[in-house]
């Protein structure tokens, strides 16, 4: 599969294409309205980024306990169930006169909830779409994350200036909504991907199986950290231009939607292994020009740039994929999302703290540069050929009798489909 034409005649796509993007409008529109909302009540650099990101926080909390879950609920009902969590989450914060904990409080719920939706959400693309087709359909999610926040932030700030942050924070309500009911009415219901109750354990064993390869270890790292560091120079796009945050935001995503484009499209699957540490480097050096201040005009062209570089996750993810065994592409893809907002919130909790005690582009130049510094360590680890666990039936004979003459095969595709049970920004 090498079209995007074909791609969405693939039977459930769309519907699942129409949900995630309702989901990202109304995350970009409500951010950005809770952004302003506490920077113009506080005058806080920190508190607005962790205003903005700090359900990410909580994914930590959620990867270590809930994550089980991604793979042991029906995903219709999981999709549907976690839209209407964040429809009432974010009405709930646009109530006059909610003190900044109980906002808090708020945020932390929704991203408990959130920990979940990655797995759901990237699980079932996994079993949508045919076997070689995972990359191209990640390709088309990621842009229209990119098209929804470019829209998202573009409306978002009109809808801050005619209805009031609480009001845009109604208007992102509603969007959640919509969400809910096309995965509801959309979608059609699939049994969950794996037997038994969602735990704890389930949760610990599994992560523990993922975490033990080296290989995936550095894939796993240089999807979370470098990203999350410079998701942390976005945090502070408000108390940088606060007049132009919304501008800025627009131009990231646009930058992003055409790294997408460029590698899950027209990049030959020969090259695109070997552009991960070389997209991540791009994704960062940009922003180093903010320890000069720069004008808006050129900090919108560094920011533009840069976000090409987000495209570096496109090519990580399927190394991942690669890594993993059928059984539990799922949990994997789950584990990514957590561990990958959880670093976005971490990172603009440090870049709020710095820029406390800086300056917004002070902060922002340190973290670009943090991230170049982690993916050089990590590049050696980024490209070459990919192995595989053995099947869970396999691994204890292994263990027993040892895997010399027998290695595992070469990695397939075919664990791309979600065929075998069981089967995601934000950048």
């Amino acid at each position: 599969m090498r079209t995007y034409r074909e791609l969405l005649r693939t039977p459930e796509f769309t519907p699942l294409f129409l949900t995630v993007s309702a989901q990202v409008a109304a995350a970009t529109v409500s951010g950005l309205a809770l952004g302003v909302l506490v920077y113009a009540a506080t005058g806080s650099p920190l508190l607005a980024a962790l205003s903005m990101f700090g359900p990410s926080l909580a994914q930590a909390i959620g990867a270590a306990a809930l994550l089980s879950a991604a793979d042991r609920l029906p995903p219709r009902a999981a999709m549907t169930g976690v839209a209407l969590a964040f429809c009432l989450g974010t009405a709930a914060l646009a109530v006059p006169g909610l003190p900044l904990p109980g906002i808090f409080a708020i945020i932390l719920g929704l991203g408990l909830v959130g920990s979940v939706g990655g797995g759901v959400r990237y699980g079932l693309l996994n079993e949508i779409v045919p076997a070689d087709g995972y990359l191209l359909g990640r390709s088309l999610v990621n842009m229209s994350v990119g098209i929804m926040q470019v829209c998202g932030f573009a409306a978002g700030g009109v809808l801050v200036s005619v209805l009031s942050p609480r009001g845009t924070l109604l208007a992102g309500a509603a969007l959640y909504l919509v969400a809910a009911g096309t995965a509801r009415f959309g979608l059609s219901a699939r049994a969950p991907r794996a037997v038994g109750r969602p735990s704890v354990a389930a949760t610990w064993r599994s992560n523990v199986r993922l975490w033990s390869s080296a290989p995936r270890r550095r894939v796993y790292l240089a999807l979370w950290v470098p990203n999350g560091l410079i998701v942390g120079c976005e945090s502070l796009f408000v108390p940088f231009a606060p007049e132009q945050a919304g501008t800025l935001f627009a131009f990231a995503a646009s930058g992003m939607l055409a790294g997408d484009v460029l590698v899950g499209r027209f990049v030959p699957a020969r090259w695109q292994a070997r552009l991960g540490a070389a997209l991540l480097l791009l994704l960062a050096a940009p922003y180093l020009v903010f320890a000069v201040d720069p004008p808006v005009p050129l900090a919108v062209a560094a920011v533009t740039v840069a976000s090409i570089g987000y495209a570096a996750s496109l090519v990580l993810q399927q190394r991942l994929m690669d890594l993993t065994p059928a059984e539990m592409s799922g949990h994997a893809l789950g584990l990514h999302s957590s561990g990958m907002i959880t670093m976005q919130g971490v990172a603009a909790a440090l870049a709020g703290t710095l820029a406390q005690y800086t300056s917004p582009g002070t902060a922002i130049a340190v973290m670009a540069a943090a991230s170049v510094t982690v993916t050089l360590a990590l590049a050696r680890g980024l490209s070459g050929p990919a192995r595989t666990d053995p099947p869970q039936g396999a691994r204890a004979d292994i263990e027993r009798h040892g895997d010399a003459g027998n290695p595992a095969a070469p990695p397939q595709a075919g664990h791309l489909a979600g065929n075998t049970p069981p089967a995601t920004g934000n950048r």
